[in-house]
């Protein structure tokens, strides 16, 4: 095939991409024209701002459901909203990376003793002022209770990384306990941003923790107490009036799940919706909801990356050239030209582009169908009758799956299903409900590819065990996150000596070069860094974002209506976050 039938072809393809970006949004009006929306009001009551009974509401509209509320389990994004809403850690992240004391009464650290010089022993002051969600008082009982039950081998715990390196627990005092540290693990404050504390009161005597009714109604020490849930429409929590934090200032944070990602914008646009969580504004609607009247929109540059993620359990990808051929057949700068209006940024690696330990310096991908053909055929990979290429026995056919509803991952899905036609792969189409799709399908790694969006570091730290350490292959019997079942000796050893560094510097130079081994071994193929397109009402204030946490909930307790019933004191608010992308030219009003 010649480079001119390649960039005759490369324009037809681009014009089908147009099309589909058209296509996809004439249909997705049909379906509205044709098929009514719910209500909100009815769904959820007083939806937006105060409500018939004089209560100050936020709605919160998530294109992915809430269904994982016990925080120590496997849980995605969206339920990181409740969860940060109803918990606390002994620490939190702030927007800036500096870690703030939460449960705890300061971050332990070298110069108040919390911290011991060779990072082994562990000193932790307590608040005396919290209260669980059922008035027990809260202690370092719960501390341990909760640190011992991530451990434990029969839970399943989301993460436990670092913590298996906890030993001898000691309770000194309700407000005060110790530990000690295996060995020195560096990024232990940062997973302590994000482990949050569960009720020894109410789980200790648990016979199976995994499907405890805790799971299903839990009390926690937050800002907000659990409401009500109506699976598949909507979440609500209450305000709890004992929280011994700033605010809240609203009396119901609702969660309303709205699977079309069009619908969602819609009933933004309409005032159902008051502040558009997972996943967003989608960036084909970002021209227009930047000029809605009475909204505030954004695009930040988030923490996420999405990527064609690749199962190398399967035997079609376990050969190198494979992943480098259709690494070279992604066309990104079409699809993020066309499809995502250029809000994305491009990316060659899983760390954060705005991250210390960002490698700038990786390989950069370019899209090239004659190379991806060259590599298969110097691979052995020979097209059999139908055009697709077979190798032992192995025909390069696939599955690749996504969220039903995204139509912008869709269309990506039928461009990618096209072009990897061109060099001889089969990919199919298999879309999932995200309740299906995220658990044990994407957690014990049925799938055979996927098109994610993941963030692989925890608030500003730079450790990637759980993603990418062989440790963490749960279906490989071990634990952690690591569904592509990605094997690297030398990633392992890395990774294990930059949780033992403590060096900025030092530990720079380790996670450079883990970017630079996966860069090469390709696991997955990055896409793009998302830059997350937040809109709210003009009315929410207080709302800041954070791309060291998962979510836009995560300080919902400071959030306050501009003619709301309560307010902080001395409330005020920017007329643009400081922390926005520099693009956004949304104003308030």
């Amino acid at each position: 095939m010649t480079e001119a039938t390649d960039s005759k072809r490369r324009y037809l393809r681009r014009e089908v991409l147009a099309a589909l970006a058209i296509g996809g949004g004439g249909l997705i009006a049909y379906n509205l024209l044709g098929k009514p929306e719910q209500n909100a009001d009815q769904a959820v009551g007083q939806a937006a701002g105060s409500s018939a009974d004089g209560l100050d509401n936020v709605v919160v509209g998530l294109s992915q459901e809430p269904t994982v509320f016990n925080p120590l389990m496997v849980h995605s994004e969206p339920d990181d909203g409740v969860l940060f809403s109803m918990f606390d850690a002994l620490v939190r992240m702030d927007p800036d990376g500096v870690v703030q004391p939460n449960l705890a009464i300061e971050v332990p650290s070298l110069e108040n003793g919390g911290i011991s010089e060779d990072g082994l022993n562990w000193r932790i002051r307590l608040r005396d002022d919290v209260h669980w969600h059922d008035g027990t008082p809260f202690t370092a009982e719960d501390v341990k209770f909760t640190l011992e039950l991530i451990t434990n081998p029969d839970f399943r715990a989301w993460r436990t990384a670092g913590h298996t390196l906890v030993r001898d627990i000691v309770v000194v005092s309700p407000t005060e306990l110790t530990w000690k540290m295996e060995e020195p693990f560096a990024p232990y404050l940062s997973f302590l941003t994000e482990t949050f504390i569960v009720p020894k009161h109410l789980l200790v005597d648990e016979a199976d923790p995994n499907n405890a009714a805790f799971n299903q109604v839990p009390v926690g020490t937050g800002a907000f107490k659990w409401g009500n849930r109506v699976p598949g429409d909507h979440l609500e929590l209450v305000a709890n009036p004992d929280y011994f934090g700033e605010g809240p200032y609203i009396d119901r944070l609702i969660f309303k799940y709205i699977p079309d990602v069009t619908v969602l914008y819609t009933q933004f646009k309409s005032g159902s919706v008051d502040l558009v969580g997972q996943v967003y504004i989608s960036p084909d609607n970002y021209e227009e909801a930047r000029k809605l009247p009475g909204k505030v929109v954004e695009p930040v540059l988030a923490s996420s990356v999405e990527s064609f993620y690749l199962n190398l359990g399967r035997p079609q990808f376990k050969e190198l050239a494979v992943r480098q051929a259709l690494y070279a057949a992604l066309d990104r700068e079409a699809i993020i030209g066309a499809l995502y209006h250029g809000v994305p940024e491009v990316t060659e690696t899983f760390m954060p582009q705005q991250s210390y330990f960002y490698n700038p310096d990786l390989p950069k991908q370019k899209f090239d169908l004659q190379e991806a053909r060259r590599i298969l055929d110097e691979a052995g990979w020979v097209p059999g009758d139908d055009g697709i290429r077979i190798k032992n026995r192995v025909r390069l056919s696939f599955e690749n799956s996504t969220t039903s509803g995204d139509h912008l991952r869709e269309m990506v899905q039928q461009y990618l299903q096209q072009t990897f036609r061109e060099i001889g792969a089969e990919m199919t189409i298999a879309n999932l409900p995200p309740a299906v799709m995220w658990g044990d399908f994407w957690s014990r790694s049925r799938f055979d590819s996927v098109i994610v969006g993941s963030t692989y570091v925890i608030g500003a730290d730079p450790d990637v065990t759980n993603r990418l350490h062989s440790k963490s292959i749960v279906v490989q019997g071990g634990s952690g996150s690591n569904n592509a079942q990605y094997k690297n000796k030398e990633v392992d050893a890395l990774l294990e000596e930059g949780t033992r560094t403590f060096d900025p510097e030092e530990r720079r130079a380790i996670y450079n070069r883990v970017q630079e081994i996966v860069r090469h071994d390709l696991p997955l193929l990055p896409m793009f860094q998302y830059r997350n397109v937040f809109g709210r009402s003009a009315d929410i204030k207080g709302f800041e974002p954070n791309s060291n946490t998962r979510t836009e909930s995560w300080n919902a307790a400071s959030w306050y209506l501009a003619d709301g019933r309560k307010k902080p004191e001395g409330a005020r608010e920017a007329s643009r976050s400081p922390h926005a992308d520099s693009r956004s030219s949304a104003k308030e009003g």
